[in-house]
């Protein structure tokens, strides 16, 4: 097995791949662990002295193993802390398939949604700064949104209430994705504006300045009244412009401010520079299932914009910290991010029994997994219903590549599922993953 294993030194100790870390007694496989903790600056404990079985966390490395065996998966890279305390860490498969190369637990990957969260956390910073209220207006931030209309089946009509901060986080702005809008109308708006590129690459329109992506969003009609409708949408994107404009800084430079330097989130930004280029995990070429092509964004170069939708790239280990800020209620090693009241609200359900999710492409990307959604995140309203498991109160997000995190607070648990595949399997993995983390919880 050591063959297989590659080291790196960034953190100044050796940073080692697992690829197959747990399989033994704990004590056989501490070394792997401990390297894991020290890149993460996490403490790593024995899974038994958490609640957590060796034996049973095997089979996470073992069944991945065996999809990334039969071409089904690329590579993984996979983390579990309980209490805390890192008990499972492990880079499976081939960080490019093109070339063989190795899966490595520094690994870069586009994290695509998971962007979401963190833009959220960016925005309730300036609320308890002071500086934005949920009530506010977004037209008070970007005045271009004070014109907009809502298509209705008789045409154009004003919005019955302004869009406000709270919509934006929450996804109920009346905004959509033209990837996932059933309306030919607002596609074909979005489409003309350059906000959706049908055909060529989703979810990419990092291409046009801030400013401009603004100014044509605007001018695209609203689906339904500000309020009303839970549908996926840009309006994390729209959200991300409004931190811009409240902070007076770029969305990258705010956010590693106040979230990734206090986190110690290194490898976490909107854009991969030359020297962590040989780090980026890629697809397949094409879909294992379907055949079709698989594209993702290019993360080689600084975009025109940062998009706080989809547009960041980092690590397993980054986003686990950034979980496990959220876990503790807001602060990690002594560095506090928000309150633990933020914390409280945005994981608090804000949909309630008023507000409907669509009953479209957008709002079954919530719809089929029985969440609720707070600010920025799914949030579980009870222990049954859903179709994997999980605790009342449990929330979470993915992103378009496949990958996944959730934080579970009545178990004191984080995990983070870090690949690329935006294809078919892409959903089962997710759901494979987090049934085999909940089956290794004996306590």
């Amino acid at each position: 097995m050591m063959s297989n294993l590659q080291t790196s030194r960034r953190w100044g100790v050796p940073v080692v791949a697992v690829i197959a870390v747990l399989c033994a007694p704990f004590v056989a496989g501490a070394q792997q662990v401990i390297s894991s903790a020290a890149a993460l600056q996490l403490s790593n404990a024995p899974p038994e002295s958490v609640g957590m079985s060796t034996e049973r966390l095997a089979r996470l490395t073992t069944i991945f193993k065996k999809e990334i065996d039969d071409k089904k998966l690329p590579g993984a890279v996979m983390m579990i802390a309980r209490q805390s305390k890192l008990v499972y860490a492990a880079a499976l498969g081939a960080r490019d398939p093109k070339n063989a190369d190795a899966m490595r637990t520094d690994a870069i990957f586009r994290i695509y949604s998971m962007t979401k969260p963190m833009v959220s956390v960016a925005a309730m910073i300036l609320v308890e700064d002071g500086v934005l209220q949920l009530a506010d207006p977004v037209a008070k931030w970007l005045p271009a949104f004070k014109d907009i209309k809502v298509l209705t089946s008789g045409g154009l009509v004003a919005p019955e209430r302004a869009m406000t901060v709270q919509d934006l986080l929450r996804h109920t702005a009346g905004l959509a994705y033209g990837e996932l809008t059933q309306n030919p109308a607002v596609k074909d708006a979005l489409t003309k504006a350059g906000l959706v590129k049908p055909g060529v690459i989703d979810f990419d329109a990092r291409d046009m300045a801030g400013t401009e992506e603004v100014e044509r969003l605007a001018k695209v009609p609203l689906l339904y009244q500000p309020g009303t409708i839970w549908e996926y949408s840009l309006a994390t994107d729209v959200l991300g412009r409004v931190v811009e404009a409240a902070s007076g800084k770029r969305l990258s430079e705010f956010m590693s401010e106040r979230i990734f330097k206090p986190l110690k989130m290194d490898d976490t930004a909107f854009w991969v520079p030359p020297e962590k280029k040989g780090r980026v995990v890629e697809p397949f070429e094409k879909d294992p299932i379907a055949g079709t092509p698989i594209s993702l964004i290019d993360v080689s170069k600084s975009p025109a914009n940062d998009s706080g939708g989809a547009g960041g790239v980092g690590t397993a280990g980054d986003y686990l910290r950034f979980a496990q800020m959220l876990a503790n209620g807001g602060v990690l090693d002594g560095q506090r991010v928000v309150s633990r009241t933020t914390i409280k609200l945005m994981t608090a359900d804000h949909l309630g029994s008023r507000l409907p999710v669509a009953a479209t492409a957008g709002g079954a990307v919530l719809g089929a997994s029985t969440y609720t959604f707070g600010l920025g995140f799914a949030v579980r309203p009870s222990d049954g219903i859903a179709p994997v498991p999980g605790s009342a109160g449990d929330f979470n997000w993915g992103g378009y590549a496949g990958t996944l995190f959730w934080v579970d607070p009545k178990e004191q648990l984080v995990a983070v599922f870090m690949v690329q595949s935006s294809g078919v399997l892409r959903s089962y993995h997710r759901t494979l993953f987090r049934q085999l983390v909940y089956q290794a919880i004996v306590d």
